[in-house]
C-alpha cells in the first residue's frame, strides 16, 4: 500500500474511532503554563525558523507553550498524529500538504475547523486579512477557514543574466510568455546551453498553475469544492497545446525535462539551464547556490488564451487542529494564530523562509521596510498570486487522493515528453486514470 493509500485508510479509520468515542475534557492545573504540541514536517533552517517562531511566541506570554516536534515529510508527519490517536497522544497542531486537503476536510470528526475555534474562544479573527488566493485552498463551500495557512508558495520564473548577456538577450526583460520564452531558450541552446529551459515539480506548475493562471477548471464541481463527484478536464485544448509544445521543444532540448519533484533545480544552479520554473520557496537556496546574476519574473502565459493571465496558485501547507484535546489547549492554540497573522511576524517569517506572507498587512510592512528593494525579484510571487481577484477556477484545488493523482499526471507527462505518447493521447490518459481514483474516494468518503 503506498504512503498516501495508507494516509487515506489512516483517516477513514480515524473518523470511525471519534465517531464511537466521547470527547474527555481535561484541564490544566491552575497557573501551570499549558504546552501545546505542534507536529511538523520542516527539516533544517525551515526548522530552525518555525523554531524560532515557536519561541517568540511563548517569550510573548506566560500561559501557553508551543513545542514544535519534528515528525519526518508531510505524510510521515501526519500519519504519526493519527497513529497517536490510539493512545490519545495525538497533537494539538498538525502541519498537513495542500494537496491533502480533501482528506483532511473529510475527516469531520478529527479536525477543529479553524473559523469555530476562533468564535468558541473568543479570539479576535478577521478572515477578510488574508490573502483569498492562500486562505481560499482552505475554506469549506461557504467560505469558512478550516485550517490555518503557514507555508505557501507558489512558481516563479528564475533565468541566468550572464547567459542572456552572452546570447544578445535583455538581461533585465524576463519572457512574459510561452512564445517569448520558446524564443529565449532556442536562442540560448544556439549559443551552447546545454538546455533553455527546464522546469520543478511538473503537474504542480505545467498542469495545476496552467490552469489557473490561464482561468481554466481542472476539474468539474469547482475543482472540487462543490462536492467529491468532481472529474479531470486537463485534456482540453489549451492544456493539450501547451503540453504538446513542451514535447516538441525538448526534441531540440529547448526545453529539457529534467524529473520530478526539485530535481530540474541543481541543473539551473550550476549553469546547464538558462531559464527554470520552480517554487519561490527555494529562492534563497538558488541564490546561495548559484555563481552568476539571476533574474526573476512570473509563470509564462499563452496570449491567445482569454483570461490569462489570472492567478498562480499555492504549495505548501496548512496547519489543521485536531479534536479531542484540553480546552485550555485549544485557548493557546487560538493565542498562537492570532500571533501568527499579526503583519510583524508574517513579515519576518516571510522575509526569512521566502514564503509568501498570508496577509497583504504583510507584505505592505515587508515593502515599507524595504526588503523588496534590498532583495529583487522577492516581490514577484506575492503579485503573481494576487495578480486578480480568484476565480472558481483558480482559487485552488479540493480533490480526494490528489498525491496519487499528481503521480498518475506525471507518469503520462513523461510519456508525452518521451514521445511514446501524443499530449492529447497523454491527457486522456491522466484524466481516465485520475478519474478511478476519485471515484475510489467518493465512495470511501464519510460523506458519501
Amino acid at each position: 500500500m503506498s504512503a498516501s493509500r495508507l494516509l487515506q485508510a489512516l483517516v477513514q479509520a480515524l473518523v470511525q474511532v471519534l465517531a464511537a468515542a466521547a470527547v474527555l475534557a481535561l484541564t490544566s492545573p491552575a497557573g501551570a503554563t499549558t504546552d501545546i504540541q505542534l507536529w511538523h514536517a520542516m527539516s533544517g533552517e525551515l526548522g530552525r525558523q518555525l523554531e524560532k517562531l515557536a519561541t517568540d511566541f511563548n517569550a510573548s506570554q506566560s500561559d501557553y507553550r508551543i513545542v514544535p516536534s519534528y515528525k519526518g515529510n508531510y505524510t510521515e508527519t501526519v500519519t504519526a498524529a493519527i497513529f497517536a490517536f490510539r493512545s490519545r497522544g495525538q497533537p494539538a497542531i498538525v502541519q498537513v500538504n495542500e494537496v491533502a486537503t480533501a482528506t483532511m476536510t473529510a475527516a469531520k470528526g478529527a479536525i477543529y475547523p479553524v473559523y469555530s475555534l476562533m468564535r468558541d474562544l473568543n479570539e479576535p479573527f478577521a478572515p477578510d486579512v488574508y490573502l483569498p488566493a492562500v486562505s481560499g485552498y482552505y475554506t469549506d463551500a461557504a467560505g469558512n477557514l478550516l485550517s490555518f495557512p503557514f507555508n505557501a508558495s507558489t512558481p516563479i520564473l528564475y533565468y541566468n543574466k550572464t547567459m542572456f548577456r552572452d546570447a544578445g538577450l535583455d538581461p533585465e526583460k524576463p519572457p512574459r510568455t510561452w512564445p517569448e520564452l520558446g524564443a529565449a531558450a532556442k536562442r540560448l541552446r544556439e549559443r551552447g546551453a546545454v538546455c533553455g529551459f527546464t522546469t520543478s515539480w511538473p503537474s504542480w506548475i505545467h498542469v495545476e498553475n496552467f490552469s489557473a493562471f490561464h482561468n481554466l477548471p481542472l476539474a468539474t464541481r469547482t475543482n472540487g469544492f462543490a462536492g467529491l463527484d468532481a472529474e479531470l478536464t486537463i485534456n482540453n485544448a489549451a492544456l493539450v497545446h501547451h503540453i504538446a509544445q513542451l514535447a516538441e521543444w525538448q526534441k531540440d532540448k529547448v526545453f529539457d525535462y529534467s524529473g520530478r519533484g526539485q530535481s530540474a533545480e541543481p541543473r539551473f544552479q550550476n549553469g546547464e539551464c538558462g531559464i527554470f520554473i520552480g517554487s519561490s520557496a527555494t529562492r534563497a537556496d538558488i541564490k546561495a547556490n548559484s555563481k552568476f546574476e539571476i533574474g526573476y519574473g512570473m509563470m509564462p502565459y499563452w496570449p491567445d488564451v482569454r483570461d490569462a493571465p489570472q492567478n498562480s496558485i499555492i504549495g505548501g501547507a496548512t496547519l489543521w487542529v485536531l479534536r479531542d484535546r484540553p480546552r485550555d489547549e485549544y485557548k493557546g492554540v487560538a493565542r498562537f494564530f492570532a500571533y501568527l497573522s499579526q503583519p510583524g511576524v508574517q513579515a519576518a517569517w516571510h522575509q526569512n523562509t521566502g514564503y509568501l506572507p498570508i496577509t497583504r498587512a504583510a507584505f505592505e510592512l515587508t515593502r515599507a521596510q524595504g526588503f523588496y528593494e534590498r532583495n529583487p525579484g522577492s516581490s514577484i510571487s506575492f503579485e503573481e498570486i494576487t495578480l486578480h481577484q480568484p476565480t472558481q477556477n483558480s482559487k485552488g484545488i479540493r480533490l480526494g487522493s490528489f498525491v496519487l493523482i499528481r503521480g498518475v499526471i506525471e507518469d503520462e507527462l513523461e510519456q508525452a515528453f518521451a514521445g511514446k505518447k501524443d499530449a492529447q493521447a497523454a491527457l486522456d490518459s491522466a484524466v481516465e486514470r485520475g478519474n478511478k481514483l476519485l471515484r475510489q474516494f467518493e465512495r470511501a468518503s464519510p460523506d458519501r
